[in-house]
């Protein structure tokens, strides 16, 4: 038997548009790099998925790298977005749970993409390296960026405490993408609904504030954004 995804096994793309080709082999990519990374990632898995040759793969995009360098721009473009437009609002707590609720959404369907940004088989330099390291340090940027504003109303915090917290935060995320990796019948919505209710139950007074001051309102009816922070190494 082959071990070739079977999935799209005789599917074929015979008369389909270049651009439409092009897009369904960076899909087909992504998902084979996500799932097994780019040091096991394989080219013939990725024509397989696709309903396409092998040989196809090196005419679009000339070599595997450079098949993985585009997932990567897309994905990561596509997480910064997310993150950036989630920090306009209150710097309360309601900003941490915008900003969940931002990552869940971008991540609809797409959990692989949090895996390109976060690939540790990735080779140690290069473009690959260069590029993802790009995507993580403005993720750590805003989300160091969100902890300080978060805490600046709060005198007895030291710079010490913050690094903490930025840390905690990072660590916040990168658990909440994993165990939606887990429990992948979850929906956005429904991770959106999970985090805010855990927020809720941990931090009830902090919220209670939020809430107070419209900084929790709306939260049920969705945000087009997403997080900020994760390591710059892959989180744990």
């Amino acid at each position: 038997m082959s071990k070739q995804p079977r999935a799209t096994q005789g599917v074929g793309t015979k008369g389909m548009p270049r651009k439409d080709r092009e897009r369904l082999i960076l899909e087909a990519a992504a998902e084979e790099f996500g799932a097994k990374g780019y040091a096991r990632g394989s080219t013939a898995h990725v024509a397989a998925r696709a309903g396409i040759t092998k040989p196809m793969i090196y005419e679009y995009f000339g070599s595997k790298d450079s098949l993985y360098l585009i997932c990567l721009e897309q994905a990561g473009t596509r997480l910064v977005e997310a993150v950036g437009s989630a920090q306009r609002g209150p710097s309360d707590l309601s900003r941490a749970v915008r900003t969940l609720e931002a990552v869940f959404r971008a991540l609809e369907s797409r959990l692989h993409d949090w895996e390109l940004v976060y690939d540790g088989t990735l080779p140690a330099e290069g473009p690959l390296h260069d590029t993802a390291a790009v995507y993580r340090r403005e993720l750590n940027r805003m989300g160091a960026v969100g902890v300080s504003e978060f805490l600046r109303t709060s005198p007895a915090v030291d710079s010490l405490d913050a690094d903490l917290v930025t840390h905690l935060w990072y660590g916040t995320v990168s658990a909440a993408v994993a165990w939606w990796r887990h429990h992948p019948e979850q929906t956005a919505d429904e991770m959106a609904a999970r985090f805010e209710r855990v927020v809720a139950v941990l931090c009830p007074d902090l919220w209670a504030t939020s809430d107070a001051t419209g900084g929790a309102s709306g939260m049920k009816g969705g945000s087009s954004s997403m997080p900020g922070g994760s390591s710059d190494n892959r989180p744990a």
